[in-house]
């Protein structure tokens, strides 16, 4: 056989290795084993329950031919069907935590390891009480929050005027982002707004035999401007308001409505997953810009570092929102407060076939572990949220078929296991926060 037939040969040989190698699906990096490192503690910060629109139905109307469905509760209000979910995620949490030998399986003595500590609003608040009571169930754990209408500046830093806050250098963060003018969200989103726009136009009009006249989304002008409530800046528009109806479908599938109501009948979880992405896009401006994300969440994750310090050193830290000997912290706030929190640390996640999405009852879980060898501390972060199918049929939650749960990488701290050593996690999370905005407790 001549030299090339048998280089030829050679290479043929190697081909298909190579294409193996190539193709091949990659699997995430290792963690080392409970059995290398104990868990001592765990922060969850969460996101309340299933709740109804904030809005009255009068100020959805006017963008549908059929009027949106009614809800038994106020508006903004944690539903009896929000509450028994959290309850299912709090008994879930005490499985795992059981299950990594931090509190016991059964029983009321690890009550008084644990704090809640919630916003003062009625959803986060029954939010706490419905973790509490899947965590202890019978036990008397104590859901700490401020008085109703109070502003915490742990959860609302923004009309609680907590720090430095510079609504016009939050416009200009915006802008930068979008090539200065609002209307080019609405060229870059206009296929996914259209299809929620003939959603809005079409569905549910052959019950209402008298169809209202609608605004479309696309007769709504695009502004940026100061913002109002817990918004330093303002996105006005089609983006905006597609960013609120679809997030209302998700309050309709995720309550277990009936599917003649959730959409008009016209959505279910494959479609819904898909017009989510118009309430993804928007938060991701208004929210996870890294500069209003500084301004609106530096209070908060330099609290959180303060928990897991307290934890780290067995010291009371004046001001930490939790006790020296606690097992785990829950914090009860918004989606706002997991976006900005995202945004100032640069996390990123995909859970339930959705990007970056903060459904209600998902939390980001930061865990404290200690290694056995050395006794040294480490981080890992995760992203967890019970899938749109489980929230909508309330289905019970085990060890044996759990809530989503991702892990999150930390850039500039996690190494290849998504662990970050304690003190390059203090570091970065001191790096991250501007000291101006954060208030003791």
């Amino acid at each position: 056989m001549t030299s090339w037939l048998l280089s030829l040969a050679f290479l043929l040989t190697l081909l298909p290795l190579t294409i193996v190698g190539q193709s091949a699906p990659t699997s995430p990096p290792a963690q080392a084993s409970s059995d290398d490192a104990e868990l001592k503690y765990v922060v969850y910060l969460s996101r309340h329950g299933v709740r109804s629109p904030t809005g009255k139905s009068v100020q959805y109307n006017q963008y549908s031919t059929a009027p949106w469905p009614a809800w038994g509760v106020p508006p903004g209000y944690l539903t009896p069907h929000g509450f028994h979910l959290m309850e299912l995620f709090g008994a879930y949490d005490r499985m795992q935590l059981a299950n990594e030998g931090l509190v016991r399986a059964k029983g009321c003595d690890d009550a008084a390891s644990i704090t809640v500590y919630t916003d003062s609003d009625q959803r986060t608040r029954e939010t706490g009480k419905a973790l509490a009571q899947g965590l202890f169930p019978g036990c008397s754990i104590s859901v700490r929050f401020l008085p109703e209408g109070t502003n915490d500046p742990l959860f609302h830093p923004v009309p609680a005027n907590a720090g430095s806050l510079d609504p016009a250098l939050a416009i200009a963060a915006i802008a930068g982002r979008i090539g200065g003018n609002p209307a080019n969200l609405t060229l870059a989103y206009r296929t996914q707004i259209d299809s929620l726009d003939n959603l809005l136009a079409t569905c549910g009009t052959v019950a209402s035999p008298q169809p209202q006249k609608r605004t479309s989304l696309f007769d709504i002008p695009a502004t940026l401007s100061p913002g109002t409530g817990d918004h330093l800046a303002e996105l006005k528009g089609p983006i905006n308001i597609a960013s609120t109806l679809s997030e209302n479908l998700l309050l309709e599938y995720t309550q277990g409505m009936d599917a003649s109501s959730v959409g008009w009948g016209c959505v279910d979880g494959s479609r819904l997953r898909s017009l989510m992405d118009l309430h993804t896009a928007a938060t991701d401006f208004t929210q996870r810009t890294s500069t209003i994300a500084k301004m609106q969440a530096s209070n908060l994750l330099a609290h959180i570092r303060t928990a897991l310090e307290q934890a780290v050193t067995q010291t009371s830290i004046p001001g930490s929102p939790g006790k020296p000997v606690d097992h785990a912290l829950f914090l009860i706030g918004h989606d706002t407060n997991l976006e900005n929190v995202a945004g100032l640390l640069n996390l990123t996640w995909i859970a339930d076939g959705r990007r970056d999405d903060t459904p209600p009852g998902s939390a980001l879980v930061f865990e404290l572990w200690r290694k056995r060898a050395t006794g040294n501390y480490f981080v890992r972060t995760y992203f967890t949220t019970q899938t749109l199918e489980q929230m909508r049929t309330s289905a019970p939650l085990t060890l044996a078929d759990p809530p989503e749960r991702v892990p999150v990488f930390i850039p500039s701290c996690s190494s290849e296991d998504f662990s970050c050593a304690w003190p390059a996690f203090s570091t970065t999370i001191h790096h991250a926060v501007d000291q101006r905005n954060v208030v003791s407790k």
